[in-house]
């Protein structure tokens, strides 16, 4: 009896000492990965696609990443945050490691869609209500101009603020440019988009045409409308002139002769 209580004594040993064995030899070879990975995956270079209003430079220096970073210590959400902070017009910002010594940064950058005036200085914003520069009159050029909106501590880089009274007609402006914007529509729209109205939006639309649709409703059908009109339009050769109302049903487009101007 005593002899087989010694057994299983140097049993339990053996087995714990085989289990600090096993623990201590995942802790080294954890450890001998951890600086491989430091000492040998080393950014070398920083690639950047998607870009044409910022340099390569530009966007690699607004992302923090330098070359002689570890490649896995490069945060890609703060890097992503650091660059749609500093710069305006990156509407989207994607880091990606290459293993073994790579970072790629893919950008999408932001298309101005309209313009607004806010004492005395102009303002551009895309789609979104996305705040993209602030200059003169030059910056401007051939957007259309929102009237009816007056921002709110406006600030580039930040979203578009109004007033809780205009808050409507924001987001029915929103709207609007985004459904034109995924219809591909949106560089079609000129002169100005009118919210002064409680219910109707106006907008200039190529040369001669005006279209009116609901401040608040479903607004790709709107623009669904509006490019099925004009296509129409086109296959019969004739050109749109006048207002193009689409407030009056889903699918029912009016064209009046007169075209509605701002005052």
């Amino acid at each position: 009896m005593a002899a087989r209580r010694n057994r299983n004594r140097q049993r339990r040993r053996r087995g714990r000492f085989g289990f600090l064995y096993k623990l201590l030899s995942f802790l080294v070879i954890f450890a001998a990965i951890l600086v491989g990975c430091v000492v040998f995956f080393r950014v070398n270079e920083v690639i950047v696609t998607g870009n044409s209003r910022y340099s390569d430079q530009e966007v690699i220096a607004a992302s923090g990443v330098e070359l002689g970073d570890n490649l896995f210590l490069v945060n890609r959400p703060q890097t992503a945050q650091s660059i749609l902070q500093q710069l305006p017009y990156v509407e989207n910002a994607v880091p990606v490691h290459r293993l073994p010594d790579k970072v790629e940064l893919h950008i999408t950058e932001c298309v101005p869609a309209a313009a607004l005036r806010c004492e005395g200085s102009w303002w551009l914003l895309d789609p979104r209500g996305k705040l993209l520069e602030q200059g003169g009159k030059s910056i401007v050029g051939n957007l259309p101009v929102v009237r009816g909106l007056n921002p709110v501590e406006p600030a580039v880089g930040e979203w578009l603020k109004v007033d809780i009274l205009e808050q409507t007609r924001l987001e029915g402006l929103q709207k609007l440019l985004t459904a034109l914007d995924a219809r591909e529509m949106a560089g079609g729209v000129t002169e100005f988009i009118d919210l002064s109205a409680s219910n109707v939006i106006r907008f200039g639309y190529g040369e001669e045409l005006t279209v009116a649709v609901p401040m608040e409703g479903d607004f790709a059908l709107r623009v669904y409308s509006l490019q099925q009109t004009i296509e129409t339009f086109a296959q019969q050769g004739e050109t749109m002139t006048g207002t193009l109302e689409l407030t009056y049903g889903d699918s029912e487009a009016r064209l009046l002769t007169e075209r509605w101007l701002p005052s």
